[in-house]
């Protein structure tokens, strides 16, 4: 038989298994019982709204991949240290080739060809542009248009989508369906705050935690000088060449403002005036320069932790929806969310910064595949990078707007109320308990459209900790050992004793005086505040 005869022969039986598929019996891959509190049906989607799925297959080497984690994340283990590589991490993601070709050969079955669509560079997340008349095909559902009662904001959903019974073992999710995470704005719960006033005198000082002396005015207002002397490490001096990296997230439209940054450096960290940051655009994010589109996130973010840990390299990793989106009157609004699109860019990414801060998040239940993120934050881990996350602003109340100073309803129909978690904090491999550690969060001074203002929140913890443990990493490189990595083991196991525990205190909601705080671990505040000194200490210490 010829090669042509042979190469006809093959194509044949592909079309045949290919066409095959659309007669397939559905089977109901995910559902929800209702929208999230606040949303609510608006009309049938346009048929010809291109929706961009994003289709995740399994990852069969998982467990292997969070047994690396562990081990080399435990200072007691042999390996502690031994990270993994882009190209280990990659293999280790990569679902069976069966998987592969299945899928694929279904989503040619609707025409959808390799090059249709793009692979993350394990090939565990496909994703494919097509109209909500393809899609509702595909998953054998009806797309509706959603509105937020709120904001206003309409996105396209499903409460529910089904997929050949044969295809629900190769893959683990698809969406846009039934995630209606509000990740528009990615929430970050900065508020303003009104500035106090002053009424100590200039010079005079108090105790910190660590028993050395501190600037009385950190009592009411925060800039870098306070927190490197409330948290010990004050005259500390990093390297700009050792190699260490620090790295801030922005998403859908919070941009870092260079005027705002080297206005804020010229007052509170003149050293850094003119010094300058590496974006990094991920799916089409910008970092737009004018004075309007300055984010309070991003502006905080970026001259907390550029300012605290300078001399070191940083970077803003700026992130959108997929482009392109070309918005209508039905829907106005960019309804693809950016946080996989991160995680998956990372993971392909080399000469990653070691330590990360993300001061964005979502309520934990209007997130459906808590597991795909997990895995991501679970293989950057695993290659030294030290993610850290905050975890809301609401003590025991819900991050949900509407619902704000009130307990949280249940997605479960008969509307059940409890303290609600929030994404992806919430999850085991970002945190071991809820919170893991704390940091000051109010009073904030930042530069902001032009104008210093105070600001406070828990988003100013995490540039804070993230700073004062970026720091524990350029201490342990300049003596020639890797950064910590992923930091729970190290924390819970002996690193705890490096910081101030915080024994004070309480965060009611929910109708409660909520959790206290108290000696050891507490939901509050965690195991504590930072000691740079005593967390530096003890990482060099390790192997």
């Amino acid at each position: 038989m010829s090669f042509i005869s042979l190469r006809l022969l093959c194509l044949v039986v592909t079309l045949v298994q290919a066409a095959s598929y659309k007669g397939s019996q559905f089977k109901v891959k995910e559902s929800i019982v209702a929208p999230p509190p606040a949303w609510v049906e608006h009309a049938p989607a346009p048929s010809n709204y291109v929706l961009e799925l994003r289709i995740a297959l399994p990852q069969p080497y998982f467990p292997l991949l969070e047994k690396h984690l562990w081990e080399v994340s435990d200072p007691s283990h042999k390996r502690y240290g031994d990270y993994l590589s882009k190209e280990e991490t990659e293999v280790l993601l990569t679902p069976y080739p069966h998987t592969i070709d299945i899928v694929s050969e279904w989503l040619a079955s609707y025409g959808i060809y390799e090059e249709h669509l793009f692979r993350s560079s394990a090939q565990d997340w496909i994703t494919v542009r097509v109209p909500v008349s393809l899609a509702t095909e595909m998953l054998d559902t009806k797309y509706h248009l959603y509105r937020h009662s709120e904001t206003g904001e309409y996105i396209v959903r499903a409460t529910s989508y089904s997929l050949p019974e044969f295809l629900h073992d190769h893959v683990q999710f698809i969406q846009p369906t039934t995630m209606f995470a509000q990740f528009k704005a990615f929430r970050s719960t900065f508020h303003w705050t009104t500035a106090p006033v002053s009424n100590v005198s200039i010079g005079s000082t108090i105790t910190g935690p660590a028993g050395n002396q501190i600037d009385a005015s950190c009592n009411q207002t925060i800039t870098p000088t306070c927190l490197l002397q409330l948290y010990n490490a004050d005259g500390y001096e990093t390297s700009a060449t050792n190699g260490n990296q620090i790295g801030i997230t922005g998403y859908l439209g919070q941009y870092v403002n260079n005027h705002d940054l080297q206005q804020f450096f010229a007052t509170y960290v003149p050293d850094a005036y003119g010094s300058h940051y590496t974006v990094v655009s991920i799916n089409g994010g910008q970092n737009n320069q004018s004075i309007a589109a300055a984010g309070e996130e991003a502006d905080l973010d970026s001259q907390y932790a550029f300012g605290l840990t300078y001399p070191t390299p940083r970077t803003f990793y700026t992130t959108s929806g997929s482009p392109p989106f070309d918005p209508d009157a039905r829907v106005p609004n960019n309804t693809n969310e950016p946080y996989t699109y991160w995680l998956e860019y990372m993971l392909s990414a080399e000469n990653l910064p070691q330590t990360i801060s993300t001061s964005y998040d979502d309520d934990e239940q209007t997130v459906i595949c808590e597991s795909c993120v997990r895995r991501g934050w679970l293989a950057l881990g695993a290659t030294v990078v030290s993610p850290l996350h905050f975890f809301g602003d609401y003590g025991c109340e819900t991050a949900i707007p509407t619902q704000r100073h009130s307990c949280a309803s249940v997605m479960d129909g008969r509307n059940t109320t409890m303290f609600h978690p929030i994404f992806p904090s919430i999850l085991p491999i970002v945190s071991e308990a809820y919170p893991d550690v704390s940091a000051q969060s109010d009073f904030f001074v930042i530069a902001y459209k032009g104008q210093f203002g105070y600001i406070g929140g828990n988003s100013a913890s995490t540039p804070t900790f993230a700073s004062i443990i970026s720091m524990v990493n350029d201490a342990r490189i300049s003596m020639g050992k890797k950064g910590l990595g992923f930091l729970n083991p190290w924390l819970y196991s002996m690193g705890y004793s490096g910081l101030n525990d915080i024994t004070t205190g309480h965060n009611p909601g929910c109708g409660t005086e909520g959790f206290n705080a108290s000696i050891g671990w507490d939901p509050v505040t965690g195991l504590g505040t930072p000691n740079f000194e005593k967390l530096k200490q003890l990482a060099l210490q390790l192997a």
